[in-house]
């Protein structure tokens, strides 16, 4: 090695040795200013930086924004030291010849990969614009029957046998099936969609959706038909499932109603279609007499009946929120062997109230038959009829004592309400 080449040596050395020496200064000054940037973040954590929500819902705390800015800038701090690394070492290889051929190499597999990122972002800008449009328009077809579906629920407009509760859900199918539609239409426009990868995440997140949610496929079906029945709406009192008390929450999965004991009960749509429904609600509307409200008792025959009917008629005047017309009445429901069954029937619109109702008109019965000096336990006979009426044999020591203890035990029997 002559002169030369010892002072072309030492001067590629010098110019390697100061581009080495340049890359660690700036990868210093990287990561201190990132470290600064980071310290600001935790130190403004609670003053500038504040939780996300989404509907008044929390999303992520300040903390949790905080530590996830944090995060993401020490990976992009990890990722420029990288690229940083990458180039250096190709452009201190060039510099000698005996290692230029790898500088080409480690070059080719560092710049190769960008520009092809860079070549298919450009192909791919036709194919985004296309699917930005398809966006937009969608955007604005679901805004437009959204106003409409907001003008229907206020009754601002009215569309000839389509009832205001069905406008919400039915938004919500348009908008299900125009998202699939314009998913479809968007597939063959994304980057790989014609790969067999890409095809084949496709048909296994189907099948995994299709064999998980049968049971919610299910409860969606049987809320769309629930929704369209129209059995109940929000406020009205129900009963399903043995379960009575008020609807607070109806949508395409669950059914929630909330009792007079103020529990809360979730049934699965499901289980709401499969049992019968009881809505008290339907029959206090303003073109109904309303809800017919009844308590039964059996008294014995030694009392008139008109006395017992003018009894209950009182006690169920006597009673708050039983309406006045239509007049309280009353049936005989039966004539049993030792008692007669009575029941008293009233009308209310207090629906909310029925429990209250219900106990009021209980104690004023009570009142009515104390203040007729009516005792309501009342002596239950066996009646034994003659053996002859019967063909049975005539009648013996034992089995007449047997009757005769049978005719004289009495049973106390409490009224049935």
């Amino acid at each position: 090695m002559n002169s030369i080449e010892i002072t072309e040596f030492v001067r590629k050395f010098g110019i390697a040795t100061g581009i080495v020496i340049g890359q660690i200064i700036a990868i210093i000054i990287l990561w201190f200013i990132f470290r600064v940037i980071s310290r600001k973040i935790s130190a403004n954590e609670g003053e500038r930086i504040k939780p996300l929500f989404f509907k008044k819902m929390r999303v992520l705390s300040a903390k949790q924004i905080s530590n996830t800015t944090v995060f993401l800038l020490r990976i992009v701090k990890y990722l420029i030291t990288a690229f940083q690394l990458f180039i250096t070492v190709p452009i201190v290889f060039s510099l000698f010849p005996q290692t230029e051929d790898l500088a080409n190499t480690i070059f080719s597999h560092v710049i190769n990969p960008i520009k092809k990122i860079v070549l298919g972002a450009v192909g791919y800008l036709p194919n985004l614009f296309t699917i930005i449009i398809i966006l937009v328009i969608t955007k604005y077809i679901l805004r437009g029957l959204k106003f409409f579906s907001t003008q229907i629920t206020k009754e601002k407009l009215k569309l000839p046998g389509f009832y205001p509760d069905w406008a919400h859900p039915t938004f919500n199918i348009l908008r299900f099936l125009i998202y699939a539609f314009t998913v479809a239409i968007i597939f063959p426009y994304l980057p790989g969609s014609d790969s067999r990868a890409f095809q084949g995440v496709s048909v296994f997140v189907g099948v995994i959706i299709s064999l998980g949610s049968s049971s919610a496929i299910g409860n969606l079906v049987a809320g769309l038909v629930i929704t369209y029945m129209r059995p109940f709406k929000i406020g009205d009192r129900i009963q399903n499932q043995g379960n009575t008390g008020f609807v607070v929450e109806k949508n395409l999965m669950v059914l929630r109603i909330k009792t007079h004991k103020n529990e809360y009960i979730t049934i699965p749509n499901l289980q709401v279609l499969s049992a019968s429904i009881i809505n008290y609600n339907t029959s206090s509307d303003e073109d109904e007499e309303g809800l017919i409200l009844h308590a039964q008792i059996t008294f014995n025959y030694a009392t008139p009946w008109r006395i017992i009917h003018e009894i209950l008629i009182e006690a169920a005047h006597k009673t708050r929120y039983v309406q006045k017309i239509p007049k309280p009445y009353i049936l005989q429901t039966a004539l049993d062997d030792n008692y007669a069954r009575y029941q008293i029937n009233c009308y209310t619109k207090e629906i909310a109230k029925i429990p209250a109702i219900y106990t009021d008109l209980l104690e004023n019965i009570q009142d009515g038959f104390a203040a007729q000096g009516l005792d309501m336990t009342s002596p239950q006979y066996k009646i034994i009829l003659p053996p002859e009426s019967r063909g049975e044999e005539p009648r013996t020591k034992d089995n007449e004592e047997t009757k005769g203890r049978m005719k004289n035990r009495g049973e106390k029997k409490s009224k049935n309400i």
